[in-house]
């Protein structure tokens, strides 16, 4: 008995490396997953030192030009907006709040998903219909309209209370796929083992569950950042962001009230949704290194058709 224990308790540290430093392999060898890494580091390049991208840009982007409505130039390369403020140097500097809004929304999303789902799943019983009914609830929701909703109400403008109903209304369907996951894996050899041993539910959940799960969290997360940041961009749009703050969907805001597209100016309007849709790539082609990981029948298929290919 001592020695089953042992050897279990040793399986799931051991999977726990694997996965890893299957990660970054998976990822230089995935040629989708290398483009998405490399997108995603320009954008936190961007968001943490802007100036490496706008040298010549001095003191507040927000602040009122004397050039307004120029078509992009040497000078200004995305022209410039009904204020005269340059449109590049808008766009650098929107990354940051653009970029804190998916990454803090979609981990406080998939923390609320792993939590109920895997709860839920291991602790079975009661306790388990009442989380699924609660997370079946969230996920009948109409979202976008419950969104508005909250948004509205509860603070318009607000960038705290943005990510608070982006998390609210963004982790439950990473809760349904959290909990199937777990039930797989509630009956597995080293969850007995840890049982036998008297560990609290908390310490198996934590200990010993999570570390098994860990790709299918990171893809969770990437899926409910996707969602935060296209979630976000259309609430601004819609004039329930703050105005005032520099973001890519309060960029498009803008041009849209400035009349962007009627002055001739296209770039101002389509720059910040191409950020949008760039970083959502990005995050996209990342979740290729974990499908990989966490679905080892896609290593050997892609190992065949590189032999079919050379044969």
């Amino acid at each position: 008995m001592t020695a089953v224990v042992a050897g279990a308790t040793a399986a799931a540290p051991t999977t726990t490396r694997r996965t890893r430093g299957g990660l970054w392999r998976a990822i230089l060898r995935n040629r989708k997953a290398m483009v998405g890494a490399v997108l995603f580091f320009l954008f936190c390049l961007a968001a943490a030192v802007p100036k490496l991208f706008v040298p010549w840009q001095k003191g507040d982007t927000r602040a009122v030009g004397t050039l307004p409505l120029q078509h992009p130039s040497g000078k200004h390369w995305l022209g410039t907006t009904g204020l005269g403020q340059d449109v590049y140097a808008e766009l650098v500097y929107s990354t940051r709040e653009s970029l804190v809004i998916a990454l803090v929304a979609g981990l406080g999303a998939t923390i609320l998903s792993v939590l109920i789902g895997v709860s839920a799943a291991y602790l079975g019983g009661a306790a388990d219909d009442v989380l699924s009914m609660f997370t079946d609830v969230f996920l009948v929701l109409p979202t976008f309209p419950l969104i508005i909703v909250l948004a509205t109400y509860a603070g318009k403008g607000n960038l705290t209370v943005v990510i608070i109903v982006l998390i609210v209304t963004g982790w439950s369907y990473g809760a349904r796929q959290m909990r199937a996951q777990a039930l797989s894996l509630r009956n597995r050899e080293f969850l007995e083992s840890a049982r036998v041993r008297g560990e609290r539910a908390s310490y198996i959940i934590v200990v010993e569950v999570l570390p098994t799960m860990t790709s299918l969290i990171l893809a969770n997360f990437l899926g409910a950042a996707l969602y935060s940041v296209l979630t976000a961009a259309g609430l601004q749009f819609l004039g329930l962001g703050d105005p005032s703050s520099l973001s890519w969907g309060t960029m498009l805001y803008w041009a849209q009230n400035q009349g962007a597209l009627v002055n001739g100016l296209p770039a101002w309007a389509l720059a910040p949704g191409l950020a949008v849709a760039l970083l959502g790539v990005s995050f996209a082609l990342l979740n290729y290194a974990f499908d990989e990981i966490s679905n080892p029948a896609l290593r050997p298929v892609r190992r065949r058709r590189a032999r079919s290919a050379n044969s």
